[in-house]
């Protein structure tokens, strides 16, 4: 919502010789024959915008302090109008806004959320529906006019950027087995390899006779190398 209501008012102006008239809410015939087009937008405590055409060499001190005056009048006017109807903003958007959501991300992380080729970030946009902006300093920018939509792109993109964290407890999911361990995944596009030593307290001769793909492993982040690779142990949670 914005801060105060805003009205806006078109004020024209007729010369003849020295004398001159100052008229409040112009229509098209009076812009047209009319000396000026002056434009003023405010809100109650003052002017937030003016544009002005002319049709003459200029104008005088008085004629703008007066067609200023005019134009506050009338933009009061207004106002009270609306006020009578709306005295506030709605708690709620409309459902049809348009509505838009920030999201701050690390630079670095802008190439993740693209995909080779644009891959990824088509995709979120073709699943949802939204806009999406990314600014180079990792400033986000999606759009839409359901919340749900931008709800879904924005926890996609949180779980593209998401970081592991050493110390840090999950609820991971087993997605692949190897001699020496279980890949598993701790959220969405971030693995860990849970070493076959780290998966129970008693030593055990095949990962295959406590864990199958798909199982739920609660693990904890033991490590995170310079490549990005990521550890995490059973283990030490029993």
């Amino acid at each position: 919502p914005i801060k105060a209501p805003v009205a806006g008012i078109a004020m024209g102006l007729v010369t003849r010789d020295e004398s001159y008239t100052i008229l409040t809410d112009i229509q098209g015939m009076e812009d047209a024959l009319g000396d000026m087009d002056f434009k003023v937008a405010g809100t109650k405590d003052g002017i937030t915008a003016i544009q002005m055409d002319i049709k003459i060499d200029g104008l005088t001190r008085e004629v703008i302090e007066e067609a200023l005056e005019q134009a506050r009048v009338g933009r009061l006017a207004i106002l009270d109008h609306m006020l009578a109807t709306i005295d506030q903003p709605r708690k709620e958007l409309s459902a049809y806004a348009p509505k838009v959501e920030v999201l701050i991300i690390k630079p670095e992380k802008i190439r993740d959320v693209i995909g080779p080729g644009g891959k990824q970030i088509n995709e979120i946009i073709d699943a949802t529906g939204v806009k999406l902006d990314i600014e180079q300093d990792g400033t986000v920018y999606i759009g839409s006019t359901e919340q749900e939509m931008i709800n879904q792109a924005r926890q996609w993109i949180e779980s593209i950027v998401r970081e592991a964290e050493v110390g840090q407890v999950y609820d991971a999911t087993v997605k692949r087995i190897e001699k020496f361990g279980a890949f598993v995944e701790l959220f969405k596009g971030k693995d860990a390899l849970v070493h076959i030593s780290q998966i129970a307290n008693e030593r055990i001769q095949k990962v295959e006779d406590v864990l199958k793909i798909g199982d739920t492993l609660k693990v904890k982040v033991t490590e995170i190398d310079k490549q990005g690779r990521v550890n995490a142990s059973h283990k030490v949670l029993l």
